[in-house]
C-alpha cells in the first residue's frame, strides 16, 4: 500500500480518529479504512474515508494500491446511500494533492450533493479546482505514473492560489 510512514503516526489526527483515541462519530468502519464526517463541511453532506495505516497522501500511491481506492470510494458511495443521497451522479469524490492537503494522511473527500456547493467549496473541491484529484484522475495517474493535473504546476490563476492559501 503505497509508502507508509508508519502504520500510526503519534501526531496525525486521523492516525488518532482510526485508533479510536479521538471524540469523532465514526459512521462506518473496516479492518482498513474508517469514515467521519468532515469539520468543515464543503457540501450538505460531507465525508472524509481515512486509512487506519498511515498513508502520507495519493502522491504515495502507486498502480497495485488501486483495489484500496476502490474500496474507499465504495465506504464513501455507502455512506452517501445510507444518507439518503439519492443522486449518486451529483457526487464528488477525490483527494487533495499535496502541499493542499490540510492533514498529510490519505483521505478520500465524499461530498453531495455537488450541484450546491459554494463558491468556496467548489475551489476547494469542483471540477476547475488544480489541488483536488478526482478519484477517475487518480486511477489514470496511478496506472501511467503521470499526475494529471500535474501536481500542483498546473495553476492556471495565482488570485485563486492566494485565496486558497488564506482560506486554509
Amino acid at each position: 500500500m503505497g509508502t507508509p510512514e508508519s502504520s500510526s503516526s503519534e501526531d496525525c489526527p486521523f492516525c488518532l480518529i482510526a485508533n479510536n483515541q479521538a471524540d469523532t462519530d465514526i459512521l462506518l468502519t473496516d479492518d482498513e479504512l474508517v469514515c467521519f464526517r468532515d469539520m468543515k463541511p464543503g457540501a450538505t453532506h460531507h465525508y472524509l474515508v481515512v486509512t487506519r495505516t498511515h498513508v502520507d497522501s495519493c502522491k504515495s500511491l502507486r498502480e497495485d494500491d488501486i483495489p484500496l481506492v476502490e474500496r474507499m470510494v465504495e465506504m464513501g458511495r455507502s455512506i452517501l446511500e445510507k444518507n439518503k443521497v439519492s443522486d449518486l451522479d451529483d457526487v464528488r469524490m477525490g483527494f487533495h494533492v499535496p502541499p493542499f492537503s490540510s492533514v498529510p494522511h490519505l483521505h478520500l473527500h465524499a461530498l453531495a450533493p455537488a450541484s450546491t456547493m459554494s463558491f468556496k467549496s467548489q475551489l476547494h473541491y469542483g471540477p476547475q479546482s488544480h489541488w483536488f484529484i478526482t478519484v477517475s484522475d487518480l486511477h489514470l495517474s496511478m496506472e501511467t505514473g503521470v499526475c494529471q493535473q500535474n501536481c500542483m504546476s498546473n495553476f492556471s490563476s495565482i488570485p485563486l492560489l492566494i485565496y486558497y492559501l488564506l482560506s486554509i
